[in-house]
């Protein structure tokens, strides 16, 4: 059940409306007239100046024409905002895909990408469809901090050659390799291209501070291609690069491809859909925050692989929720998702009557575009943080960082998670506590004087008490088989306090058992106080059914029953 949509009308779970049906449409039933779409189509224009300039850098950074980025913002943006399941998700290219993308090109070509990009689509549809979409929350933040950073490297890194005007006629996508590509071509830096990226950094920065209202990127980029074209700049250009830049939106295209294709990208598409959820859903999380609303994850999920399958379809790259133009459209005064149709329709009017001036743009203000949005992303304080925080949270931080960086994505999440996952079991068995006799009296008494109605008096010699407190999982078995093996001598009575036990597995289950048929081997009673009814379904092992254990609400019931017995 997806957390974020109530039950239909309080019978229960939701139903398949409840879950997949688009924010559109809960917009449009609460009523919407004419001032939310005069607001929805000033915010949607205020994204557009926003997603021009970066889109465009996008797609260049990831090793594609531009106009690949733009197509990706007009047909996945618009069908995102169209199903999706948050009120205020402005889709398109993110910076957080240059990496992966560039490597997708560069091993397998464009087609190859189209087809991953798809493949991709259908793997969200169906994670979401199969409503998995909340499971992405599990992603450690550790793991969260340290990929964003990786990714933040890669694009700096990504971005050296266009800052500094290099000569490079062949720029490896794996990192080692393109390192020492730049370090080789560091003698052909062309001062004017440093200066024009420097000042393009600059404008961003700067307008960032003093108008912060003001579309600083937009800006930035348009007054280096005036400055390049007034001074005859020898720079570098989108139309030096990449010639004409077509006007108007491909017809769809599915690419040809075959099982051993398909066997090939499939990586890299997982890949994709991985980091397309978590951009997604964390960018919708970050507009929840802002706004008070609360966004269906599985319905963003559906909305996103569409998204994807039709972006790459005409010509797009990989298609996600964006944060920073999600959360400028929110402070833009947004009410729904029109505001990120109008937005598709604004790039859209654009790439139809104003694509020839894209010639003009220099490529080193686009690089300084991207160098803004990569230290943005990149989380330093909380880098910082979890450095310092523990050597556990900043291992699994370093980990991720460095194989995303020097490896892959996937593998750098995969191994954070699994790091993670180890650290969080390690955490929750040193959780778990085993206490006997005659602590456990002593807490019982003065439980007893509380009012919490334990056992009043002493156990006799011949009765052993013991309880269990926490998670009792296949990670704190070895530590509880520890202590309750050093019952060397098995009493009349055993009682084995279940009332702090808030969860059994069946690894836990098979041990409790081994040790309650040694006690009845050795004519040992066996007594289980206080199990929960949830707890007590996982007891499905024969030696703790039946007559094998005797089970009561508590642990003074049990001495009651085994005093009982004994007077017998």
């Amino acid at each position: 059940m997806d957390p974020s949509v109530p039950a239909a009308r309080g019978r229960g779970e939701p139903t398949f409306a409840d879950l997949f049906t688009p924010k559109l449409v809960t917009v449009l039933r609460e009523g919407y007239g004419a001032e939310g779409l005069r607001a929805d189509a000033i915010a949607g224009l205020t994204v557009a100046i926003v997603a021009l300039p970066l889109s465009m850098a996008i797609a260049i950074g990831a090793g594609v024409s531009p106009e690949r980025g733009l197509y990706t913002a007009i047909v996945g943006g618009f069908l995102i905002s169209l199903l999706g399941g948050s009120r205020f998700q402005i889709g398109g290219p993110a910076a957080a895909f240059i990496g992966l993308v560039a490597v997708i090109v560069a091993r397998h070509g464009y087609d190859g990408l189209v087809l991953a990009t798809m493949i991709a689509g259908a793997i969200m549809m169906i994670t979401g469809f199969l409503q998995l979409g909340t499971y992405v929350k599990y992603i450690p933040y550790p793991v969260t901090v340290g990929f964003t950073a990786g990714i933040a490297v890669i694009i700096l890194v990504t971005q050296v050659h266009d800052l500094l005007g290099l000569q490079l006629t062949n720029e490896p996508p794996d990192m080692l390799p393109k390192l020492a590509a730049i370090w080789g071509a560091i003698g052909t830096v062309r001062p004017v291209t440093v200066i024009l990226s420097l000042l393009s950094v600059a404008t961003i920065l700067v307008l960032r501070r003093v108008r912060p209202a003001w579309p600083s990127m937009l800006i930035a980029v348009i007054l280096a291609a005036a400055l390049t074209a007034g001074l005859q700049l020898d720079v570098e250009t989108i139309g030096t690069r990449f010639g004409a830049i077509p006007s108007g939106l491909p017809a769809p295209a599915i690419p040809a491809f075959s099982l051993e294709k398909v066997r090939a990208v499939l990586p890299d598409a997982v890949a994709i859909a991985l980091l397309g959820a978590i951009e997604s859903l964390l960018s919708a999380v970050v507009a929840d925050g802002m706004t008070g609303r609360r966004h269906r994850s599985n319905s963003e999920l559906v909305a996103q692989g569409v998204g994807n399958i039709a972006a790459a379809a005409c010509g797009g790259v990989p298609v996600t929720g964006t944060i920073a133009r999600t959360a400028t459209n929110i402070r833009a005064g947004a009410r729904g998702p029109v505001a990120g149709m109008f937005h598709s329709l604004y790039l859209l009017v654009f790439v139809l009557f104003a694509m020839p001036l894209v010639a003009y743009i220099p490529l080193a203000a686009l690089a300084g575009v991207l160098v803004v949005v990569a230290w943005s992303m990149a989380d330093k304080a909380e880098f910082a943080l979890l450095l310092r925080t523990s050597r556990a949270d900043a291992m699994i931080l370093l980990a991720t960082f460095l194989l995303t960086i020097f490896y892959d994505l996937l593998t750098g999440i995969g191994v954070g998670v699994v790091l993670g996952s180890f650290l969080f079991l390690h955490r929750m068995s040193e959780a778990v506590e085993v206490e006997g006799d005659p602590k456990l009296v002593r807490d019982d008494a003065s439980d007893s004087a509380n009012g919490r109605g334990a056992y009043r008096g002493q156990t006799p010699g011949d009765v052993m008490v013991y309880r269990i407190s926490g998670a009792f999982f296949f990670g704190a078995t070895a530590r509880v088989n520890m202590i309750l093996d050093r019952v060397v001598k098995p009493p009349r009575v055993f009682i084995l306090d279940f009332s702090d036990v808030p969860f059994i597995d069946i690894t836990a289950a098979a041990a409790l058992e081994r040790f309650v048929h040694r006690l009845q081997k050795a004519g040992t009673k066996v007594y289980f106080a206080g199990v929960r009814p949830h707890v007590r379904r996982s007891f499905g092992l024969p030696g703790l059914r039946g007559r094998a254990v005797h089970y009561v609400a508590s642990v003074e019931r049990a001495l009651k029953a085994a005093s009982s017995a004994n007077a017998d």
